[in-house]
């Protein structure tokens, strides 16, 4: 499975298209785990850069983006150089 950014999860539970919590609901689920967002955007690329070629820059902006993975710049910057693109 993919990883999830603290945003992007919410917004996944919260969504319409997807599990239709609240958006309280299910920020106070995700705040509740024990998740570890570097490693989760960290595998988020290595999926992205499994699938395609993306230049370092690329690969953040997708992570980080509103309309991509929701991840912090800082987390996206991790993911992309663990997952070997920067």
């Amino acid at each position: 499975m993919t990883g999830f950014s603290r945003a992007g999860l919410i917004a996944q539970l919260s969504s319409d298209y997807g599990d239709r919590y609240s958006v309280e609901d299910a920020t106070v689920a995700v705040d509740s785990l024990d998740a570890d967002w570097n490693e989760n955007a960290a595998r988020s690329a290595a999926q992205y850069l499994s699938m395609s070629g993306f230049s370092c820059a690329g690969l953040i902006d997708q992570l980080s983006s509103s309309a991509g993975d929701r991840y912090t710049p800082e987390q996206a910057r991790y993911g992309a150089e663990k997952a070997g693109a920067c």
